[in-house]
């Protein structure tokens, strides 16, 4: 389906109609680049860039590449003089070449990214602990990849293929349209996705070998937040971004999550009793009966909760997941192993070989039938 953008001017008084602004165009593309240089929340604001112009095996070049929080390879093309069929083809083939890709290999691509383009942090460490709040010692580098497509339009076919691509092929492809307006000598760009990027990523992986879902669910529940309080009123939580809150809908009642603190350890398994909510709008039981969470909480044991976001901003606000504890422990008794799962969403279905492995340690662990 064709996609159109337009915006309008509000009037300034009831009774007068809305101004739609004037379109002026994309003609030069570089442009569009070099605004995505400055900020690549232009596209995505949980991604880090890490290369632009990347020279291929074949000795063609990826216009921008970047990784997301897990470490995943994002590649981003510009649609440019290409045809849209072209373009998501070359997508694809450049996919070919990322999927071969080592870590020294994304290291090295954002050093030369770095000192020819003078980023702020020159090294890929640096860099993504910066952006992440985690060490890139923590994430597998390059164990998925996604495509994307940026465009001022596709036509009907291009469309048709990257939505198959996306539901038959596992492969992870999107598009991305932006279109340009001016008022008054000030101008304005818009975007639109193609498909809705807050719905849980499928990055194609690049290991060939996946176990399948075993029906149980991993939450990455940060260490920044109070792991005593979700044991106390029985929650998991994540928020501060639509990344970090998003895959929290993944959860409906009676399934069961694993919960793990990054760099901590696993510390509960538990049954999901709801739906994720907006944290300031949760219930708790106390002595005193039924009360908001946010009543009963203070800014120091709960930052995250009493951060001073807008209430319409609900991008940023905390959201909760109610669940009845099947097991759970203080964080000094927290369980870590070499080879047990970790990941960076706050919720997922993982299928990697080493979650079946890591569920059952945790079982044996906790005696847990």
């Amino acid at each position: 389906m064709a996609i159109e953008q337009g915006i309008w001017r509000l009037a300034g008084s009831t009774g007068e109609a809305p101004q739609k602004l004037r379109p002026t165009g994309l003609a030069d593309e570089g442009r569009l680049e070099e605004q995505i240089m400055q900020d690549i929340s232009i596209l995505n604001p949980d991604w880090l860039l890490i290369g632009r112009q990347v020279r291929t095996g074949f000795d063609k070049l990826i216009d921008l590449l970047a990784l997301d929080a897990n470490g995943n390879v994002v590649i981003i093309e510009l649609k440019r003089d290409k045809t849209p069929r072209d373009v998501v083809a070359q997508a694809i083939d450049y996919a070919s070449w990322v999927l071969t890709l080592a870590d020294y290999q994304l290291i090295e691509i954002y050093q030369a990214f770095a000192e020819c383009y003078q980023r702020p942090h020159l090294t890929l460490e640096d860099a993504f602990s910066a952006k992440f709040g985690v060490p890139l010692a923590d994430v597998t580098l390059n164990d998925s990849h996604q495509m994307v497509v940026v465009a001022t339009k596709l036509d009907a076919s291009s469309e048709r293929i990257i939505n198959y691509l996306n539901e038959h092929a596992q492969l992870s492809i999107n598009a991305l349209f932006f279109a340009a307006f001016e008022d008054g000598g000030n101008h304005y760009l818009s975007r639109a996705w193609m498909i809705d990027p807050n719905e849980p990523p499928q990055p194609a992986s690049r290991k060939t070998q996946k176990a399948p879902w075993n029906g149980e669910f991993y939450a990455s529940f940060g260490d920044d937040r109070p792991w005593e309080l979700a044991r106390r009123y029985g929650f998991i939580a994540g928020g501060g971004a639509t990344w970090y809150s998003k895959t929290l809908n993944l959860l409906s009642d009676g399934d069961r999550v694993w919960v793990n603190i990054p760099k901590t350890g696993y510390v509960g398994v538990a049954e999901v009793t709801g739906e994720r909510c907006r944290a300031d709008e949760f219930m708790v039981e106390t002595a005193d009966g039924l009360q908001n969470l946010k009543a009963v909480t203070t800014l120091a044991e709960y930052p995250h909760l009493h951060h001073p976001s807008t209430p319409d901003d609900e991008d940023t606000l905390e959201y909760i997941v109610p669940v009845r504890w099947i097991k759970s422990v203080p964080v000094t008794e927290a369980f870590r192993e070499v080879g047990l799962f970790g990941n960076q969403n706050t919720v997922c279905k993982p299928t990697a070989p080493k979650w079946e492995h890591t569920v059952a340690r945790l079982k044996q662990a906790w005696k847990i039938d």
